[in-house]
């Protein structure tokens, strides 16, 4: 992919690179590198999140990128609740060194259908004024969701990736309806900042694992780490708000 690139160019994408964990140049592909070099630049441009969907079959991707913050993908996936839409695939790849950018793609769809023109661009919209907190995500999700209702069947657990070499939460639940938004809003709760994700949806079950930084973007020790891994658990059974002696 990279040999008809030019010398500059090649040598841009080796520095764009070093900002991300060890394991990007080695595991992801060249053309989703040079796509997420792409997309900083038009970030740079543009200095506006950039938020795209495109048709892929009979499914769309949304394309994702902006300076990588924990309220982030409490706000996206809450978006993606509130409208309705299936996760079928996530990829996310964010920097551990400055200027910290996260590329996130996620492929959704709307009752077995790729999104229409008119769902895609209110998402997107959507998605830009929850950033803007001109949106707030939990009032339109409390419509359609018991957001005072624990997950079922939780299991959490914290390692340090012997490949990876990051710190890393696997977050297991039964698929249930905004699922995915409550596991990011448990995340922004305890500060955390992902890296990297991987998902499995299987037998109704969803396991997720995800690759973090700590608080100010910190290393998170291991002691740290389970402490981290019953919070969530905690909060994912026993959300925010509830009070237990009720």
């Amino acid at each position: 992919m990279t040999a008809g690139l030019k010398p500059s160019t090649i040598e841009l994408l080796k520095r764009f690179n070093r900002a991300f964990p060890q394991f990007y140049e080695q595991f992801v592909s060249s053309e989703i590198q040079l796509q997420n070099l792409r997309l900083a630049y038009q970030l740079y441009r543009s200095q506006k999140a950039i938020i795209e969907v495109k048709p892929e079959g009979n499914r769309s991707a949304l394309h994702f990128a902006y300076r990588n913050q924990s309220f982030l993908l409490s706000d996206i996936f809450g978006v993606l609740a509130a409208y309705g839409l299936t996760i079928h695939n996530l990829s996310l790849y964010g920097q551990v060194y400055s200027p910290m950018l996260v590329f996130i793609k996620l492929v959704v769809s709307r009752s077995g259908q790729a999104l229409t023109h008119q769902t895609a661009d209110n998402v997107c919209r959507a998605i830009r004024e929850a950033l803007a907190g001109r949106f707030e995500v939990e009032e339109m999700l409390t419509v359609e969701f018991n957001l005072n209702s624990g997950l079922k069947q939780v299991e959490t657990e914290f390692y340090v990736d012997p490949v990876f070499h990051l710190p890393a939460l696997l977050i297991e639940a039964d698929n249930q309806p905004g699922l995915f938004y409550k596991v990011m809003y448990a995340i922004w709760q305890e500060d955390l900042l992902v890296v990297n994700a991987n998902l499995l949806v299987w037998r109704g079950r969803t396991r997720l694992i995800l690759y973090l930084l700590g608080p100010n973007e910190s290393v998170i020790p291991e002691y740290l780490g389970q402490k981290i891994a019953e919070g969530v658990q905690y909060r994912l059974l026993v959300p925010d708000g509830v009070n237990e002696s009720a």
